[in-house]
């Protein structure tokens, strides 16, 4: 099958869901412009999934807005360093179970049957032109080079969204329902320890989430500081473009082994993990944050095969200073002296951080606010989290802050300790999406209970026009 054939299928496939309905929602009118049903802060794999969710909810009058330019949303092609994904290639996604959108057959539309079986992982930049394929062939309404600044919460249950345009031109969106679909960061922020920023100049380290010109890099000494997946994915980038040596430091004794993930993909924790009690929720990702995701075997084979590689256990850095142009770096085992550090310490999520939801983050709901850990688990980092509802939305601390966060909803890395793996990791998207999509349409219909309920009342067009008894014809049949 060509990808042409595959294009077609999936109209077909489309046409026989009744994809492209009518809306049930009536348009609401402001004075100040075009109000939108929804709108989805983010153009990556989330944003574009619940789009199409909306869309066979029959939903279409939402935005999909993106600070990237078309093509480069989310991290594939801009930080992301790993040379395929973690995810078993045969989990299902965003495809919300239309055979024809999978992954699966948009390589074999290509490659065929053989070379989807040759396949182990999914390639880190094949998997982005499936989602620029899936964002085309689905038309989805994505406007890109915008960037979201401010939520402010109005009167009649609307919001307004303050936006730059392509670095210059603001504007205002107006919407019934906002949903931050942004990703690993859109929660909180990438954490740099402070020992580390307020000691040396930028331009002796970055964060793995950032740009780096590797090609400046080459021939030079680096580090990298964390044991997780991301740090040997840079490990092996580094050492590609030309890195003499790359050193990775680890804090822990031994290298993480166990990845959850795994397990909570085959035993229901991801589809199912909302009906936990919050005790269970805490305790689960308590023992979730224990196990810090490890490199992939492929990923660690190929950066320790490297003649420049160097990993170093139980080596936490203790101390980094500025020496003659370069960082020098302690730990317990001595101290040594590089060209450039590359902080892989993973981020922080907490409301407060993220600066559109300065007008309403002090009503947001944390954990701590719903539930007290017991000492033994208690876990800051777990209680600066918001306390989503089962559908993604914002809590209010207080009635006060309730109307004021009525039709948020926060579909990131934000969502973990609430509703699980479901907006925080690929195998989770297939049954994140139709949740927050139910609870969206659940909103926007309830909204609009009064005249839903006067409309079905009042309704009285005949559909049946038999007629009994039955009138003699004018020419009986003999």
């Amino acid at each position: 099958m060509s990808l042409e054939a595959l294009n077609e299928r999936v109209r077909t496939d489309l046409s026989y869901i009744n994809f492209g309905g009518t809306d049930w929602i009536q348009p609401r009118s402001h004075k100040d412009g075009h109000v939108y049903d929804a709108i989805i802060v983010g153009g990556g794999q989330s944003g574009l999934g619940i789009a199409f969710g909306l869309l066979r909810e029959r939903i279409s009058n939402i935005l999909v807005i993106d600070e990237n330019p078309e093509g480069y949303e989310g991290p594939w092609d801009t930080y992301a360093r790993m040379v395929t994904l973690r995810t078993p290639k045969h989990l299902t996604s965003i495809d919300l179970g239309v055979p024809s959108l999978t992954f699966r057959a948009w390589w074999e539309a290509q490659v065929g049957l053989q070379g989807w079986e040759q396949l182990d992982k999914i390639p880190r930049g094949s998997w982005m032109d499936y989602l620029r394929w899936y964002r085309n062939i689905l038309n989805l309404p994505v406007i890109n080079n915008t960037k979201l600044q401010h939520i402010e919460p109005l009167n009649e249950g609307l919001h307004c969204l303050q936006v730059c345009k392509n670095g210059a031109i603001k504007e205002k969106l107006l919407a019934r329902k906002v949903i931050l679909a942004t990703g690993i960061q859109g929660g909180g922020e990438w954490h740099v320890p402070r020992f580390i920023s307020e000691s040396l100049p930028k331009s002796l380290y970055s964060h793995t989430s950032e740009s780096i010109d590797f090609n400046k890099l080459k021939g030079k000494k680096l580090a990298i500081l964390g044991g997780g997946a991301s740090a040997f994915d840079n490990a092996n980038y580094a050492l590609s473009k030309g890195a003499s040596e790359v050193h990775v430091f680890v804090r822990r004794k031994e290298l993480p082994r166990i990845n959850p993930i795994r397990q909570m993909e085959v035993s229901g924790m991801i589809e199912r993990f909302p009906a936990f009690s919050d005790e269970e929720k805490y305790a689960s990702m308590v023992h979730f944050f224990k196990h810090n995701q490890p490199p992939t075997n492929d990923i660690f084979e190929r950066a320790s095969n490297w003649p420049g590689f160097r990993l170093h256990l139980g080596a936490p850095w203790l101390h980094v200073e500025e020496d003659q142009g370069c960082a020098s770096v302690t730990t317990p085992h001595g101290k040594d002296s590089f060209d450039f550090l590359i902080v892989s310490t993973g981020l922080i999520t907490d409301p407060a951080l993220r600066p559109e939801l300065k007008s309403v983050e002090k009503y947001i709901a944390r954990w701590k606010d719903y539930y007290k850990a017991p000492d033994d688990i208690a876990n800051p980092l777990i209680d600066a989290h918001p306390y989503l509802s089962n559908g993604f939305s914002f809590m209010s601390k207080d009635k006060a802050g309730e109307a004021m966060l009525y039709g948020l909803f926060s579909f990131n890395y934000s969502a973990l300790i609430s509703c699980g793996l479901a907006a925080s990791a690929l195998s989770g998207m297939r049954y994140g999406i139709p949740r927050i999509v139910t609870a969206i349409a659940d909103q926007l219909f309830l909204d609009d209970r009064n005249e839903k309920l006067r409309d079905f009342l009042s309704y009285h067009v005949e559909e049946f026009v038999g007629e009994w008894p039955r009138k003699e014809s004018a020419s009986p049949m003999k």
